[in-house]
């Protein structure tokens, strides 16, 4: 899906910016979010701004190739993930990149996260990998993430935060907020001295309940037999 309203599409990136920096999902000029448009340019967020005290006038609008239609600010170096993103999954609508503490947390460990710790986590997400590690703004950075675009619903950038898509930038957004709320929960899990998981069979039920949703993608994350 994309955007046939720039006025939306802007609208929704000013909110998620307010969102995502009120959750303390970001610092100071931390993230960045995109929205594409039917005829495939990008609104972005620009460099150097706080997310949580953007204007509709500091956004700026790109050409699928990252060459600047609107606005006078520069956009950030990261800009190149997303446009990685937006070509390998036409689908999209939005991307969200956020630095949010307990998935930033767990993305230093380089590993997926793969376990069905709540009915919500299996829906919504299922499984998120992590894109192993390179420097902010780089190519290498932009193919590592965008590798995962096509099945999953978002990854962990090694070292670096989470970034999620969607169909629009709110879903891209609840699924950052989901992803944060499930390390939360499993970090909870362990401290409680076990994390257990939904069971295979409760797995197989939740199917049916993605498909009503419209969920195809994110894989199947691992339950208990």
């Amino acid at each position: 899906m994309s955007y046939t309203s720039h006025q939306e599409a802007k609208a929704d990136i000013l909110e998620a910016g307010r969102r995502l920096y009120q959750r303390a999902f970001v610092a100071a000029n931390d993230g960045n979010i995109s929205a594409r448009m039917e005829d495939g340019t990008i609104w972005a967020t620009p460099t150097g701004v706080s997310k949580g005290f953007m204007t509709e006038d500091m956004l700026v609008r790109l050409t699928p190739e990252g060459e600047i239609l609107e606005g006078s600010r520069k956009v950030s170096s990261e800009i190149a993930m997303h446009l990685a993103i937006y070509r390998k999954n036409p689908e999209l609508g939005g991307v969200v990149h956020a630095h949010s503490p307990a998935a930033t947390a767990f993305a230093t460990q380089g590993r997926d996260f793969d376990m069905a710790v709540s009915l919500e986590t299996a829906v919504q997400l299922g499984v998120i990998p992590c894109a192993p590690y390179a420097v902010t703004g780089s190519k290498k950075l932009a193919e590592n993430a965008a590798s995962y675009c096509e099945e999953f619903n978002g990854c962990f950038l090694e070292h670096h935060g989470a970034v999620t898509w969607g169909a629009d930038v709110t879903q891209a957004l609840f699924r950052t907020e989901c992803l944060e709320h499930t390390i939360i929960m499993y970090e909870h899990m362990r401290a409680l001295g076990q994390v257990r998981l939904l069971t295979e069979a409760q797995l197989t039920e939740l199917e049916a309940v993605r498909k009503r949703f419209g969920i195809t993608t994110g894989g199947r994350p691992k339950g208990r037999a």
